[in-house]
């Protein structure tokens, strides 16, 4: 089970027993509250185990933001005007939104007009 968390599982099916001594047709296969407890803890250190992406710079890396990419007007965007692939590209610097927002962004309209080669952020978009 733990190793099901470990690759993504998000429920877990078990059955359980208060004493397997009591007998029943699970029994056999079913756990006790310790050992349900030790199921519990053994995935939630394999939930952590996977981690997470996180793509906020370190202080140490605040000099390589010039070296990221972020998503940019790469024509003039007029007010209410629908940002579509052909308006929108992901460049450097990283500036504005990571180029994981690009799909979030294509299709929403402009909120004010955003001049050729702006760093877009979300207060721009609808």
């Amino acid at each position: 089970a733990s190793a099901a968390v470990a690759l993504g599982a998000v429920l877990i099916e078990k059955h359980f027993t208060l004493r397997r001594a009591d007998g029943g047709p699970d029994s056999a296969f079913s756990l006790e509250p310790d050992e349900l407890a030790e199921l519990v803890r053994n995935c939630r250190i394999a939930w952590e185990a996977r981690g997470g992406i996180d793509y906020d710079l370190n202080p140490s890396e605040a000099g390589a933001r010039v070296h990221r990419r972020s998503l940019y007007a790469v024509t003039d965007i007029a007010a209410g005007e629908i940002l579509t692939t052909a308006s929108i590209r992901s460049i450097r610097p990283g500036l504005g939104l990571a180029p994981k927002h690009l799909d979030a962004v294509l299709g929403r309209r402009a909120l004010h007009p955003i001049p050729r080669g702006t760093p877009l952020d979300w207060d721009m978009v609808e």
